[in-house]
């Protein structure tokens, strides 16, 4: 029985042409936009979880720390919620830091008559303190120290980061919607079509008493074959743009970004890009209404 189906999903998938080679093409355009905008959102994430794990805030002071105070100091701080780690920076180590960042222009340094630069904590937040409303929290609590002048540093760049993938996964999701219903409604012309060219045998099948879910269920298969085979010619398209254009952007992505590599979709994003495929097939087939003969 399974057999005789998909012969027949097959037979109509070829009657109905050119309208059935549309369909295929307009399915393998939404999945291939949708997946596109996934596979740059997915890489985007990866950007953003890579320098949330660096964000530091520099709590500057207004004095260094006596030797004593200095543990007492840190300890006080790295008690604040959404605080991970605490490193005190003596105005030795940030002049230090200071000519290494000079290079071969660290003499300038030598000629200060005093050491201008002030100490300063530098405080790594925890992954709840790096969000932007604990980032903000966090700021305000270390604003409040006696000891603090001035606070610098923060993660609102890496959250214009988490927009902008936002944004980019809105964007993708309207796109593939947009070419996903225009590629319904081209299955469904392509299956009414097949209707229209086998009502005779469809009247047939309905008079010597076969079921309806028997008449319709090769017009399911034939959308659904469809939808499948979109489904793979986009996602094969996927893997040639990335093969193609990867290794090309890996280098400014590296600089800009900080990504060693750009990943392609994990396996379950492509399994959900062929059942979204079949899906879409599938009810483009079952939409289709054929005119019964009087």
């Amino acid at each position: 029985m399974l057999g005789f189906l998909i012969g027949e999903a097959l037979r109509d998938l070829r009657r109905a042409g050119r309208v059935a080679i549309s369909a295929i093409l307009l399915i393998t355009l939404s999945l291939a936009a949708l997946g596109g905008f996934w596979l740059v959102s997915s890489n985007i994430g990866q950007a953003t979880d890579h320098w949330r794990d660096r964000v530091r805030i520099i709590v500057f002071l207004k004095r260094e720390a006596a030797s004593g105070e200095t543990a007492t100091l840190v300890d006080r701080v790295t008690a604040m919620p959404g605080v991970s780690a605490v490193r005190y920076v003596g105005k030795a180590e940030a002049l230090g830091t200071l000519k290494q960042v000079l290079g071969k222009d660290a003499s300038v340094a030598d000629q200060l008559s005093v050491n201008p630069l002030p100490a300063s904590l530098e405080v790594t937040p925890t992954a709840e303190g790096a969000t932007p409303d604990g980032a903000r929290g966090l700021i305000e609590r270390l604003a409040a120290l006696p000891e603090a002048d001035e606070i610098a540093g923060g993660s609102q760049w890496i959250e214009r980061l988490a927009q902008g993938r936002g944004l980019l996964n809105a964007i993708g999701v309207g796109v593939g919607a947009v070419l996903g219903l225009a590629a319904i409604l081209t299955v469904t012309t392509a299956t009414t079509l097949v209707l229209h060219a086998r009502r005779q045998e469809t009247e047939i099948m309905r008079l010597v008493g076969a079921p309806e879910l028997m008449v319709r269920l090769p017009l399911l298969l034939q959308g659904m074959m469809q939808g499948l085979l979109g489904a793979m010619l986009a996602i094969w398209v996927l893997i040639g743009s990335y093969t193609l254009i990867a290794p090309r952007l890996e280098p400014l992505i590296h600089q800009t970004l900080g990504l060693e590599r750009l990943s392609f979709l994990r396996p379950e994003n492509v399994a959900a890009l062929m059942l979204a495929g079949t899906v879409l097939g599938g009810l483009g087939g079952w939409l289709a209404r054929g005119r019964r003969e009087p």
